[in-house]
């Protein structure tokens, strides 16, 4: 299964974006099964979680991101969010997601970049 994510784009520091990923329908019948996450990998760097929801939407944070982004779910829409605000240079990734633990298979990713 592969999760595509959308919503990336350029933006300035200090500004927001929104990220979505919608479940294909080949797992819409079992979406509400799985925490999601959303990860993401700058240039150089491995891929990190930035962070989790369960299913009943208890949420955890990387520590880089905490007070900054926000995750959420829509399970009658089988979709996933990333509110993104107060973005840093940092920020700038290729950010994907998937379940928690993730499946084996990755989406493209959308790509964020925010320039100081």
């Amino acid at each position: 299964v592969q999760l595509q994510a959308s919503g990336g784009g350029l933006v300035q520091a200090g500004g927001s974006l929104r990220l979505s990923c919608a479940a294909p329908r080949s797992i819409t019948s079992v979406f509400n099964s799985y925490v999601m996450a959303w990860y993401r990998q700058a240039p150089g760097k491995e891929r990190e979680s930035v962070a989790s929801i369960t299913v009943g939407g208890a949420t955890t944070y990387a520590d880089s991101v905490k007070g900054r982004f926000t995750i959420s779910r829509d399970n009658s829409k089988k979709t996933v969010y990333l509110q993104m605000n107060s973005l840093k240079s940092e920020d700038t990734s290729v950010y994907y997601c998937n379940a928690n633990p993730p499946w084996k298979k990755w989406g493209q990713g959308t790509l964020v970049t925010v320039s100081s």
